[in-house]
């Protein structure tokens, strides 16, 4: 299970940094003053980022027919498109964009969060067959901290900035930010069939407890009066530890699964050498099992042994009571004249006795 523990926790980073489109009003302002907007064109900037979703459906075919990690890498590839052609607006890397083309590249980039979406939900729900609605949820959660995770960065980057300069960090980091982590976190995301899937509901209390004390410590962090007490920095710092924490989970996991292994190999060892101790004679059969067979072979092989054993040994009791039952009953046949003779002795003593010739 420590791989897909570890393919939730991927999941909770893609989700924790796939709310790009909540960034949308710390540069608006900027756009609506190089392209002259009116406030009704700038809310219908504002819807095109949602509208981009409505054609979230081209996912879900993709990832019918795609890997993972390859629909993973095209959603980040759209949003680094959708924002980053505005970022390069931003910063007079290109002459002038119309308000259509500002408007279509809003809405490839709201599309790109279905794209990683798709990848977060079909992994959470096929490695966690059981527990699907928790880990679906867990994850998505994390959505919420997608605008404090991108303001406490901007913070740490240029502070005391100017809104034009933060504005450029903002679309910046919407675009090659979900890039990043979607390459560190492809290897991770996957499916994993794990045969026999089991019920785990340590492991999601774990997860549960670290993410209610990310959600405390994100709302402290948030009130003027303690965020302008607190460096930018340290903030983020402690942000990425509560975003790293749930990786405790999958690597106790692996600790313990590697404790049973070790467990494992140790008492069909012990099972071997007691098995070649009373078996005896069957020692070179088995030794010769341990070099084809390997240990659970052996393990089997001295289980059959043993119940052969038990076998025999029962078979030779039944037959000593079978020979004892034959033997008895012979004996009553070879007594059995004598005492037909003793009765008839007895009924001849009655017919002669003075007594009955007396009646």
């Amino acid at each position: 299970m420590a791989r897909q523990w570890l393919s939730l926790v991927g999941t909770i980073l893609l989700q924790s940094i796939n709310g790009t489109n909540s960034n949308f009003p710390a540069y608006s302002s900027q756009l609506k003053r190089l392209l002259s907007l009116s406030q009704l064109q700038l809310n219908n900037l504002a819807f095109a980022s949602d509208a981009g979703k409505l054609f979230g459906f081209f996912s879900g075919l993709a990832a019918n027919y795609l890997p993972l990690w390859l629909v993973l890498m095209i959603g980040s590839l759209l949003g680094l498109v959708g924002y980053g052609v505005q970022y390069l607006f931003l910063v007079n890397q290109i002459s002038s964009l119309s308000y259509l083309q500002v408007f279509f590249l809003t809405v490839l980039a709201g599309n790109s969060i279905c794209w990683i979406n798709t990848v977060c939900y079909i992994v959470a729900i096929q490695n966690f067959p059981f527990d699907r609605r928790v880990a679906v949820g867990l994850s998505t959660g994390y959505i919420g901290l997608s605008a404090k995770i991108y303001t406490e960065i901007v913070g740490a980057v240029s502070p005391s900035s100017s809104p034009v300069k933060e504005a450029k960090t903002y679309l910046l980091l919407n675009s090659i930010l979900p890039l990043i982590v979607c390459i560190l976190t492809a290897p991770v995301v996957r499916c994993i069939s794990s045969g026999k899937s089991r019920k785990i509901e340590v492991g999601f209390v774990i997860m549960f407890v670290i993410t209610i004390a990310t959600g405390i410590y994100a709302m402290t962090t948030s009130f003027s009066s303690v965020s302008a007490a607190l460096p930018p920095l340290p903030v983020v710092i402690v942000m990425c530890g509560f975003l790293l924490a749930p990786l405790a989970v999958p690597f106790a996991e692996k600790m313990m699964e590697r404790q049973q292994k070790k467990c494992l190999i140790r008492r069909e060892k012990r099972v071997y050498d007691v098995s070649i101790v009373e078996v005896g004679g069957g020692g070179d059969s088995l030794n010769e099992g341990r070099k084809g067979g390997g240990i659970e072979e052996l393990g089997r092989a001295a289980a059959v042994v043993e119940v052969e054993v038990e076998v025999a040994e029962e078979e030779e009791i039944g037959a000593k009571e079978m020979v004892t039952s034959l033997v008895d009953i012979l004996g009553l046949l070879h007594w059995s004249p004598c005492l037909l003779h003793l009765d008839s002795l007895v009924v001849f003593s009655h017919l002669f006795s003075p007594t009955f010739s007396q009646g």
